[in-house]
């Protein structure tokens, strides 16, 4: 004779491979009471008034500075001829304290010597101009493209 209790050998070992999610949904409930009871008294705060949107013009855009250095070595402020390059080191001192400051271009001829457009360079660079550029001819159109 023989007895048989609890279920058939081989049934115990096996795991539960569901999560019981009744916890997680208790706490939810909970914390969703909490927020609809607390919301109405966070936001009866103090009366404030707040400013009201206003649209400010940026920063001004800093004019150019063109400085043209022609093939013989003559230096122009835009149309002025300057005598030399201490008189060009006393203007870009003026602009080089302008907030926001300019950039200066340079226009050289294609036939000057590197040394004409060293010495803009250099004095621009003792003067403080944080940003300097060359002004190029683009160039011709590509045969074959409109």
């Amino acid at each position: 004779m023989s007895m048989n209790v609890g279920s058939e050998s081989g049934d115990e070992d096996v795991v539960m491979s569901e999560i019981n999610t009744t916890p997680l949904v208790d706490i939810m409930l909970v914390l969703l009471i909490i927020f609809l009871i607390t919301s109405p008294v966070v936001l009866k705060l103090q009366k404030i008034a707040l400013p009201s949107e206003t649209n400010q013009a940026l920063k001004p855009k800093p004019t150019t500075v063109n400085i043209t250095v022609n093939k013989d070595g003559d230096m122009y402020w835009d149309q002025k001829r300057l005598a030399d390059t201490n008189e060009l080191f006393e203007f870009l001192k003026k602009e080089s304290v302008k907030l926001p400051q300019p950039e200066v271009h340079v226009r050289g001829d294609q036939e000057s010597r590197y040394e004409f457009i060293g010495k803009v360079i250099f004095t621009a660079q003792r003067a403080g101009i944080q940003k300097v550029g060359f002004i190029t001819e683009p160039p011709d159109k590509i045969p074959g493209t409109k």
